[in-house]
């Protein structure tokens, strides 16, 4: 038996990823319902061999359907994900709204499963920022085994983290390099991100940080261990899809770089590359359609005691998201509801 699944949010970059990734991990849906708002009533989605029409989320009825997953804004699902978690839909969520209320867990299905069982309290699951997601995946064996005390992480974070509106001016900038007349004054981000680096995602905080980089201290914690020392610079890139980060970590004990590639290699959702030459590493132009979290680079850090330096990359639509979103639903039907 299979599950009852709307998607929240199909037209989206997210939501066609989401049925994307439904379809390729055959996922047992039995009925799908592809909902959007009504200015985009009407348009079409893909579900494998099957076209969708997208139904009106003002007027869906979500009571008998199973899992709702939810790749709207903070203020759509503020709106619509209590409604279907009270018709007795679980809501797995792609926004930023739940993932720091106590008793909604926050889940990185390679992380942290157990707290699958939470998602009983209040029919919500919260699914983690797209650099966090990436980054508590490479982290998390690594931590098993020798205890981490502080992480310094710099991120490399592609236009599509902002959608479809960044994605466009990061095209349309590029094209106006070469075109005269058809040049594109910065509107989405805050100076211009064709052929240039911007040190500034999401809003600032009194902290001097900005809010992407205070969500990775605050989900790591929540994720991971609340015990480990985080601190973050994020930064948006020319690069379409894929994000990366140099991550820096202090252990409580010592671990060699053969044994954290050995532990690595083992761990699920992660793929090791790392050769020491020319093209021995991973861009986030080799990442993009692909599940794992990759990680090259591995190497002491000789200017702390016990410290390590590596390399990160992963497809933010994917891991960052819509597989994350899949994967807590995989792990829900395995752990909670037991249908499929």
């Amino acid at each position: 038996m299979g599950y009852r699944i709307a998607v929240v949010g199909a037209t989206g970059n997210v939501g066609r990823e989401i049925l994307k990734i439904l379809d390729e991990r055959e996922f047992p849906v039995d009925e799908l319902a592809v909902l959007a708002s009504r200015r985009s009533l009407g348009s079409e989605c893909h579900f494998g061999d099957k076209t969708y029409k997208t139904t009106d989320l003002d007027i869906f009825d979500f009571t008998g359907w199973d899992i709702a997953l939810f790749a709207v804004g903070s203020e759509a699902t503020k709106k619509y994900a209590p409604i279907a978690a009270k018709a007795g839909c679980v809501v797995i969520d792609n926004s930023s709204l739940y993932r720091y209320t106590p008793d909604i867990p926050l889940i990185v299905p390679e992380v942290n499963p157990d707290d699958i069982e939470m998602a009983r309290n209040k029919n919500i699951i919260a699914n983690p920022n797209c650099s966090t997601a990436q980054m508590v995946v490479a982290l998390k064996p690594l931590h098993d085994r020798a205890t981490i005390k502080r992480v310094v992480v710099s991120t490399y974070q592609s236009v599509s983290g902002g959608g479809k509106e960044a994605m466009d001016e990061l095209w349309l900038q590029t094209k106006g390099m070469y075109v005269p007349g058809q040049e594109k004054p910065a509107s989405v981000f805050t100076k211009q991100i064709a052929f240039n680096v911007i040190p500034h995602i999401d809003v600032f905080m009194d902290s001097g940080d900005t809010k992407e980089e205070w969500k990775m201290v605050a989900e790591t914690k929540k994720i991971l261990d609340p015990k480990i020392k985080v601190t973050a610079t994020c930064v948006r890139v020319p690069v379409f899809v894929g994000h990366s980060e140099s991550i820096n970590i202090e252990f409580e004990d010592f671990l060699d770089e053969d044994e954290v590639r050995d532990i690595l290699r083992e761990a699920p959702g992660i793929l090791v590359i790392d050769k020491r030459e020319d093209g021995g590493y991973i861009t986030p132009v080799e990442c993009v359609g692909e599940y794992a979290t990759f990680v090259s680079r591995i190497r002491q850090d000789s200017t702390i005691e016990n410290g390590i330096n590596l390399w990160c990359v992963s497809d933010n639509l994917r891991k960052g998201a819509a597989l994350n979103a899949v994967q807590i639903a995989e792990l829900l039907g395995r752990r909670v509801l037991k249908k499929g």
